[in-house]
Formats: C-alpha cells, sequence, structure tokens
C-alpha cells in the first residue's frame, strides 16, 4: 500500500513530450527500485536517462523497433514491459471503421510526426486503406493549439470519418477531440481509454486497465529480485471495443 509498505512518486508531463527527459532525470536522482513508464515516449525518456535501474513499461507499440529491447523474449538490458503491437491494431482500426461506416469512400489520419512511432502506423493504417479501397488523407496535429485545424482540414479534404493514431497527445485532449467531432460531424475512431465516455463515436484496441495489471506483476517480480532482462514482453490478451450510443455526429 502506497505510504505503507511502499512509496510511490509521480511525474506527469501533462500531454508535453518535451518535458519527460527532465522528468525521467528527476526520478533517476531518486534512486528508485523501479521506474514504470506508462507509453512508448515515457519508456525511452527514461531508458535514456538510467541504464541501470530496472524500468517496466505499461503500453508499448513495437517495442523491438522502438529500440526498448533486444527481442520480446530475451529483452536484454534494464527494460521489459507490454507490447501491443501497434501496426497490426492501425489495420484492424481502419477495417472496423469502414465495417461500421460502408459509404465512407475518404478517411482522415490523425498523427503526430513527432511521436516516433507514428511513420510505422502509418504506414500500416496506409496499407489497410489501399487493401479495403479507401482514400487516406494525411492530417497532422501536435496538440490542442492546432487539433481544430485538423479537423477543418478533413472536411476540407473531404472526409467522411477520421482515425486517429495512438498517442500521449491525443489522450491528454480526448474530450476536445470529442466534442470537435460532433462540432463538425465528423466521425472519429481512437485507441484513448474513455473517448467514447466522453463523447466521441468509437475506441478499440488493448485493454490498457489490463495492461496496467500486468505491468504490477512486472513491478511485484522486480521488487523480489527478478532481472528485467529475463523477464519476456508480453502481448496482450484482453481487448476493448466502445460504442457511443448516445451521441454520432453521423
Amino acid at each position: 500500500m502506497d505510504g505503507k509498505n511502499i512509496a510511490i512518486e509521480y511525474r506527469w508531463p501533462e500531454g508535453k513530450a518535451g518535458r519527460l527527459p527532465a522528468l525521467a532525470a528527476d526520478l533517476v536522482r531518486l534512486k528508485p527500485d523501479v521506474i514504470v513508464a506508462a507509453d512508448p515516449t515515457t519508456a525511452i525518456a527514461a531508458k535514456r536517462a538510467t541504464g541501470e535501474i530496472p524500468i517496466v513499461f505499461a503500453v508499448s507499440f513495437e517495442p523491438v523497433g522502438e529500440g526498448l529491447v533486444a527481442s520480446l523474449a530475451r529483452p536484454g538490458g534494464n527494460i521489459t514491459g507490454l507490447a501491443i503491437f501497434g501496426e497490426e491494431f492501425a489495420r484492424k482500426r481502419l477495417e472496423l471503421l469502414k465495417e461500421m461506416l460502408p459509404r465512407v469512400a475518404r478517411i482522415a489520419l490523425l498523427w503526430n510526426p513527432a511521436v516516433p512511432y507514428h511513420p510505422a502506423l502509418l504506414q500500416a493504417t496506409e496499407e489497410a486503406a489501399r487493401q479495403a479501397s479507401v482514400t487516406l488523407q494525411s492530417v497532422e496535429a501536435s496538440g490542442p493549439h492546432d487539433i481544430d485545424k485538423a479537423f477543418q482540414a478533413a472536411l476540407k479534404g473531404r472526409a467522411g470519418a477520421m482515425l486517429a493514431l495512438p498517442s500521449p497527445e491525443f489522450g491528454f485532449i480526448r474530450g476536445q477531440m470529442a466534442e470537435l467531432s460532433l462540432k463538425y460531424r465528423l466521425p472519429i475512431m481512437t485507441h484513448e481509454p474513455g473517448f467514447a465516455q466522453a463523447g466521441g463515436l468509437v475506441q478499440y484496441g488493448p485493454s490498457v486497465v489490463e495492461s496496467w495489471r500486468r505491468a504490477a506483476t512486472y513491478v511485484d517480480k522486480i521488487l523480489k529480485g527478478a532481472k528485467p532482462a529475463d523477464l519476456p514482453v508480453e502481448q496482450p490478451t484482453k481487448f476493448e471495443l466502445v460504442v457511443n450510443l448516445n451521441k454520432s455526429p453521423t
């Protein structure tokens, strides 16, 4: 229990990835027994900050490609955790969106060029779009300051729906994205937990809650003496499709 037999120090960049290196360095100075990273961007910052303190990432899209681990079976180094294989789910989200909106022929893909794993997810989604005979319109946004312009660009390009790639920045503004979806009557699908509850149309992906529960088991093993290098990266077993039936921009 926090404050009883364990002490937990929290650091949150408030959706600003540029703050992560300083926050990671701050945690390392505290010399904790283990660092838990919420997502790939956070995990990369933590790994750059220390090669000694064990690190557990709760979510990673391509841990080998992101440079977090040497392999899934043998992570190596001081880091391990959960992988959700973003390219596979990027393709699946487009397929589901097309199934839900069969008349839509043009979909805007919302992504952030500053997110390291987005180019690979963009390519995977483009391949899925070609197979589904859907035209994909690339729309860029990095945060709340330009998300409205991204929606306007999608409408100007005559997109009939939007698909947002997963990122901490988009998760932080999921409520704003849901409001803009209704304002511009542009249905949108994301990976972000809580998006449908915030008023968005639909979210799909591995259960983030379950990933955090599994991450806790890694922390427990490490605190009992296990080495991250000896703990294989796990893949998701529980998935969530959440559809908002109360509000619809269609």
